[in-house]
């Protein structure tokens, strides 16, 4: 008899659709966990959309969300969404509170984007834990739930089981970040180029293409570099060499970097750099000091140094969060 094939299921997703709400926030969290990913071979989320009231659901602009799914479906999910509460100078509604005090006492990961912190806050789930919001609401969120140590100054934070983002482009951070947890950064960092965005981003930086489109010669000149650099983080490689690939002084180049990045090209070739190890960390066991040497850093001290700095933990303790099973094992 031929053997039978048992199809896999992926972990569970539920989000929040309320009455009111942007549905770029909503948008955020279908685009990473909703859509089917059948070129990634795992077993990928699946995603409900829930509501206090199944039914309709009147989104800005007069759109009409159709949901079949409640609370319970809501609370009974392995990864929980609440991209924002619709006034953050009210009550949340009390149906909601008892969904995500249900959803946390049974061990579910529960997430907020933007304003979305205020339900969780609300449910008690962030009391004595560090959380963020959007900038707007930081201080707001403060006084009105003291026990929470509230930092305004990252895109999002991972307490363990409880997580929140800032403003509502983070959310896509937040998201990415789950993926990278779940799948490990190759996956995350495939998702991410779907999306056209960075896999990660630094705490507080302005968003920034990889490669931009390039409005001027000179501007194409300097995504020709990144490219060649990209090619080459394990070489040594200072402004004077990029500028020299470019075509132009030094100065200029700098110029022209900054323009079409809003970066720096040392502060870029960092970033590339880590994200160049988040892949040899998590899938084999290469000494730290290896690694450093593989992408392009003088010494480990100095990786370590930079690796903290942007992903605000060791590579070691990167290492031991997301090494894959099959390495561990």
């Amino acid at each position: 008899m031929p053997a039978v094939q048992i199809a896999r299921r992926g972990p569970t997703v539920s989000v929040l659709a309320y009455e009111g709400m942007s549905a770029f926030e909503m948008g955020i969290v279908t685009e990473v966990f909703g859509l089917t990913r059948p070129e990634l071979d795992v077993s990928w989320y699946r995603l409900a959309i829930c509501a206090p009231s199944p039914g309709r659901v009147r989104l800005i602009g007069s759109a009409v969300l159709q949901t079949d799914h409640g609370l319970d479906e809501f609370a009974a999910a392995d990864t929980v969404i609440v991209p924002g509460v619709p006034d953050v100078s009210g009550e949340v509604d009390p149906e909601v509170v008892a969904a995500l005090r249900t959803a946390g006492r049974r061990g579910a990961r529960v997430v907020s984007i933007c304003s979305g912190a205020f339900a969780l806050a609300a449910a008690g789930l962030l009391d004595g834990r560090r959380a963020t919001t959007h900038w707007q609401y930081a201080e707001r969120l403060h006084r009105r739930y003291p026990l929470i140590q509230v930092d305004p100054d990252v895109l999002y934070i991972d307490d363990h089981n409880v997580l929140t983002s800032a403003g509502s482009a983070a959310g896509l951070d937040l998201c990415l970040h789950l993926v990278r947890k779940d799948f490990g950064a190759s996956i995350a960092n495939a998702v991410a180029r779907r999306l056209v965005i960075q896999p990660h981003r630094d705490g507080g930086q302005a968003q920034f293409i990889e490669a931009p489109l390039p409005p001027s010669p000179e501007d194409d000149r300097v995504a020709a570099s990144m490219a060649w650099a990209l090619q080459r983080l394990d070489q040594p490689i200072t402004v004077d060499i990029l500028a020299g690939h470019a075509h132009m002084s030094a100065r200029t180049y700098l110029r022209h970097f900054s323009k079409a990045t809003g970066d720096s090209p040392i502060r870029w070739l960092i970033a590339q750099r880590i994200q160049a190890s988040l892949p040899i960390l998590e899938d084999t066991n290469t000494p730290i000091e290896k690694i450093a040497t593989a992408v392009g850093f003088d010494t480990a001290v100095t990786y370590r140094h930079h690796f903290s700095r942007a992903m605000r933990t060791s590579p070691s303790a990167y290492r031991r969060a997301f090494h894959s099973r099959e390495q561990s094992g």
